[in-house]
């Protein structure tokens, strides 16, 4: 089906879409910071892909593709990068508005920083994998960023990147190749660890969670000043 990635952003924006205007979340209300976020995040994830794309750490089937191809990287992939964000941090939307008493208490920042030097750790060993080491090398290296920053959501966002694991297991399931006879997105597996839970790569779970860190991040500073603007 040529349309088989194209219909997955459709599905994975239908509902947070659909929502953005009900009157308890008010997720519409947060597009004027939202968007920005999305767009500063994707520039370096996009340059990232275009570089591994190029030296066939991963590629792309044609098979499932419309056949628009911009700077080497099909829409789809473009897509990725906004319907994607968009939907967790709908996620993390929700986390903050129906479980507001999570806190970022001391555990949550352990977790931090462990997961950061586990990362930076595990990249180092494993230098000669492409993919391994550099999404290990960017995580690890924005956790501590974050860490050092100590902000009052880390809670809110280790809940919204669990449960967004959920919808990810399925999606990503799908591209990786768990429900199809071949993957939507393949993998150069010598540039990876090779260990997989289904058919995702235990990179890819990393991925996500530098991709979620990263738009939320810059979707709370953006806020805090936009704040301060208007109430100027």
């Amino acid at each position: 089906m040529k349309s088989l990635y194209l219909l997955l952003h459709i599905f994975t924006l239908a509902f947070p879409l659909i929502r953005s205007f009900e009157p308890r979340i008010q997720y519409a209300k947060k597009w004027p910071t939202l968007f920005p976020a999305i767009f500063i995040t994707a520039a370096f994830f996009i340059t990232w892909d275009i570089i591994f794309t190029q030296k066939g750490v991963w590629g792309f089937n044609e098979n499932y593709l419309i056949g628009v191809f911009l700077w080497g990287l099909p829409l789809e992939e473009w897509l990725f990068f906004i319907s994607v964000p968009f939907a967790s941090v709908f996620i993390y939307e929700c986390v903050r508005y129906f479980l507001p008493g999570i806190k970022t208490s001391r555990s949550f920042r352990i977790l931090t920083v462990s997961m950061a030097f586990l990362l930076l750790v595990m990249a180092v060993i494993n230098d000669q994998k492409a993919y391994t080491f550099w999404n290990f090398i960017f995580a690890g290296s924005f956790l501590i960023l974050v860490a050092l920053m100590n902000p009052h959501w880390l809670g809110k966002f280790w809940v919204a990147y669990s449960i967004h694991l959920i919808p990810f297991l399925f999606i990503n399931g799908i591209l990786t190749g768990s429900f199809l006879e071949q993957p939507v997105v393949w993998y150069n597996n010598r540039e990876n660890l090779y260990f997989r839970i289904f058919t995702i790569p235990i990179e890819d779970f990393v991925y996500a969670l530098l991709l979620l860190l990263m738009n939320i991040t810059f979707y709370e500073v953006l806020n805090k000043y936009y704040i301060r603007i208007k109430h100027k």
